[in-house]
């Protein structure tokens, strides 16, 4: 019955008198007319606000997760307010450099770059390459760069954090990274000092996604402690996976909050080097949301009520992937009380095109109206797909009453571009 909470919009939006919803000085409502829908609306403010608190809390190193979301426009917006950016293919530093993000300030991730990724990262003179194989030492070796080149180890160091089993990555079974249980860290070590190719600066740990717990990394870095301290090196960074509320009743800690914890914990543990992040989620998925348009509404007594909007799995997979949840409203009705339950499906040929199993809806939605998923900011636009050829969702960046397209909407000859008669 409650209306939706405020935590779960951004930080500039406002309701008005009647109920209708505001994101940086601009009504919601006519941006889907204008815009069309499905739509991707992000507060300027409240990025920039982000990345901000994360420079202020970790420091100038710390990384913007590009994979969150990533468009030049997001690219240059991060690298304005100070931060540096998480690039993990070469489809990210493509689009990184291309936006104007000086190579020194990448990061490129990745559990298995091509020797063709590693050169053209290294041509782009990126700040660090974090080394995430033995094979990965190999090729860098035989590409025998002019000097050295500054790396930081991935280790996973044997956390299991309290996350979908998907998103978890500091476990000893993991694609990513040196174990640290099984010895091959030390072996990684011993290897990257002997190497002629690489200058080891630093250590790289993430343990996954989502994480509500800080205890989760104060564990982590508990374990990496004695393998860290001895080494005498300049860096660690603890990656990301800061968890963000997505539902009524979740909360999770500031960025502020979260960069304390893991500071006093090394700090604890006697760990000298310099802390810092990765944080992708934390800056952006509260920032933004989607606007959908209702087609059909399905009433089948007894059961269940669909409720059937112009987008689904295409632009957000994560409740097919994850089983995660979201809340649902009507920007017309912002602040209304929500005592229907519908479950909220794409248009896609797929009984698991579910956004919202079981949402909560004012009992007045018709067909045509505007519905509403918050805190859709991260991994929507990054992870959308051509699925039953749907083109995918224009971006926009709303900031103080103007509205900017940053990504455009796809057309139905898009679609038809890499196609070869």
């Amino acid at each position: 019955m409650t209306p939706l909470p405020r935590h779960l919009l951004p930080d500039t939006a406002e309701v008005a008198s009647d109920g209708r919803l505001s994101v940086g000085g601009c009504d919601v409502l006519a941006l889907a007319d204008e815009l069309g829908t499905p739509l991707f609306v992000y507060d300027e403010e409240h990025l920039r606000a982000r990345c901000r608190e994360a420079v202020a809390a970790f420091g100038g190193g710390v990384a913007y997760a590009s994979k969150a979301f990533l468009c030049r426009a997001m690219a240059r917006l991060v690298h304005e307010e100070g931060m540096h950016l998480d690039v993990s293919t070469a489809g990210e530093l493509h689009l990184a450099l291309a936006a104007g993000v000086p190579g020194e300030r990448l990061v490129m991730h990745g559990n298995n770059k091509s020797t063709a990724e590693l050169r053209r990262a290294i041509d782009a003179g990126v700040g660090r390459i974090v080394v995430d194989s033995f094979d990965e030492i190999d090729r860098l070796e035989a590409i025998d760069p002019p000097t050295p080149i500054p790396v930081l180890l991935r280790i996973t160091p044997g956390v299991e954090a309290h996350t979908h089993e998907y998103v978890m990555t500091g476990q000893e079974d993991s694609k990513f990274g040196f174990g640290l249980g099984s010895g091959l860290a030390a072996q990684a070590v011993d290897r990257a000092r002997r190497s002629k190719a690489l200058d080891l600066v630093g250590i790289h740990a993430h343990i996954g996604s989502q994480i509500f717990l800080l205890h989760s990394f104060t564990k982590a870095v508990e374990l990496l402690a004695d393998f860290v301290n001895p080494l005498d090196l300049a860096e660690l960074s603890l990656g990301g996976g800061l968890g963000v509320p997505y539902v009524e009743g979740e909360e999770a800690p500031t960025i502020t909050q979260w960069a304390r914890k893991l500071k006093d914990d090394c700090s604890a543990a006697g760990i000298r080097a310099q802390v810092t992040a990765e944080p992708g989620r934390a800056i952006v998925a509260t920032a933004g949301l989607t606007l959908y348009r209702v087609g059909t509404i399905k009433e089948l007594p007894g059961i269940r009520t669909y409720i059937s909007v112009d987008g689904g799995m295409s632009d957000n997979p994560r409740p097919v992937l994850y089983g995660s949840g979201y809340e649902a409203f009507l920007p017309r009705a912002t602040g209304a009380e929500r005592p229907a339950t519908a479950t909220i499906v794409g248009k896609h040929c797929e009984s698991g095109d579910v956004l919202v199993r079981d949402a909560r809806l004012p009992d007045d939605v018709v067909v045509d109206d505007i519905l509403c998923t918050p805190v859709t900011g991260a991994y929507g636009h990054s992870m959308a797909s051509n699925y039953n050829k749907v083109p995918r969702p224009a971006v926009v960046f709303v900031r103080a009453g103007a509205a900017r397209v940053v990504v455009r909407r796809e057309t139905l000859d898009d679609l038809l571009r890499l196609d070869v008669e």
